[in-house]
């Protein structure tokens, strides 16, 4: 996408409020997708290669954050159910954790493979990616949805790093692992879950992107990001976060609110890598969230107003204290966005950064934030260009 359409979808998205209505936000029909292309482009994975060998800090430290984990041994085996069940709260849990942990394995060791070259790790990604392809035939339970989107992002990154760098992944298995994707996690989430709280939503939009890209699927990108925008649900960008920062989930917990804003910050940057700009939609709304639960959670008082969800489902008349304080690994690819690329003062999102490095695994999420993001220069498209580059309510950055 060129910056003359990134500016014009600002200004409708400014003048309608809405976004699914105009054209400026579907990839141009004749582009193709990047790749690699969902969390970490090419430059992005040279950038981490070249700091983690001069043992440079901070990602020296982060890197041996990655490498201490049981995840990120080559001794790890993947244990893949055929039928997965996760119950409410993950009672029932038949094969849930276990997948959750091999998708965070298999991400760990496509990282470890570009960074370190060490092809076992490549061989390691592989064999979990090919052991759930040709296993798992189903997810279920009342909590199958909210499972897939949280695991879909970490094993389709893995998938994406390791088609995209001549790992040895064969053409067969890979087409298995495309069916996996389609015909198992992909109708599960295809709908998302309206009244659901939302992060659930936040999770299916973040994984169903990644698997567009992924799948060279327009239609299923397309489908995430006019969700992401415009959605009936909890988990779209408006609905979730509010004009000044409070959050639909800021009066039940601080932990699964920080899940909706983790999950919408990786939907926003798969987006950014293929040329569209979701976290500058309706005035940089992610931002506002961002700023207002680290503001929260570092002791400070902020206005609240009584939430009442989706169709009415949830009704959290006051911000929740608990879990406050307890900073998940969510905030430095977002920071790295709005601070570096944009030029955005972040000062709330700022301590917590600072304050929670190197960002650690947590099954949860996509993590590894502090290795992959903190430095990363800023290529010319993503440059900060003050009066040029317009955000979504078409002033400039600042």
């Amino acid at each position: 996408m060129t910056t003359f359409q990134h500016i014009l979808s600002s200004f409708v998205i400014f003048v309608t409020g809405t976004a699914a209505s105009w054209p400026g936000n579907a990839l141009l029909a004749d582009e193709p997708f990047t790749h690699p292309g969902i969390l970490h482009s090419r430059a992005e994975l040279d950038f981490v290669k070249a700091k983690v060998a001069e043992g440079e800090e901070p990602w020296k430290s982060a890197w041996e954050e990655l490498r201490s984990h049981a995840i990120s041994s080559l001794d790890w085996k993947p244990r893949p159910a055929d039928d997965v069940v996760r119950g409410p709260y993950n009672r029932p849990d038949i094969g849930g954790t276990d997948l959750m942990r091999d998708a965070a394995a298999a991400y760990s060791h496509a990282i470890q493979w570009y960074v370190a070259s060490e092809k076992p790790h490549a061989d390691k990604a592989i064999d979990i990616l090919n052991a759930y392809a040709i296993t798992l035939k189903s997810v279920d339970g009342h909590d199958a949805k909210l499972l897939v989107g949280m695991v879909g992002i970490s094993f389709v990154n893995a998938a994406e790093i390791i088609r995209h760098t001549q790992a040895g992944w064969s053409d067969d298995n890979r087409k298995q692992f495309e069916h996996l994707l389609r015909e198992v996690f992909y109708p599960i989430i295809k709908d998302f879950y309206p009244t659901a709280n939302g992060n659930w939503d936040a999770a299916m939009i973040q994984t169903m992107l990644a698997m567009g890209v992924f799948l060279d699927d327009r239609q299923m990108f397309q489908r995430a990001v006019d969700y992401y925008l415009d959605g009936d649900g909890n988990g779209a960008i408006c609905k979730y976060i509010n004009d000044f920062g409070e959050c639909q989930e800021s009066g039940r917990d601080q932990a699964h609110t920080q899940m909706g804003l983790g999950y919408q910050g990786c939907a926003a940057e798969i987006a950014w890598k293929q040329g569209m700009d979701l976290y500058g939609a309706y005035n940089n709304r992610l931002a506002v969230g961002f700023e207002y639960t680290a503001k929260y959670n570092l002791g400070h008082d902020v206005p609240y107003e009584p939430y009442r969800s989706h169709e009415g489902r949830y009704n959290y008349p006051t911000i929740s204290d608990k879990a406050r304080g307890r900073f998940s690994s969510i905030y430095e690819r977002v920071y790295h966005h709005y601070h570096d690329r944009m030029g955005r003062e972040m000062p709330f999102t700022e301590q917590v950064v600072e304050k929670n490095r190197p960002e650690r695994w947590q099954t949860a999420y996509a993590s590894w934030g502090t290795l992959m993001y903190v430095g990363q220069p800023v290529s010319r498209r993503e440059e900060p260009e003050g009066s040029k580059r317009s955000r979504r309510d078409g002033s400039p950055a600042r």
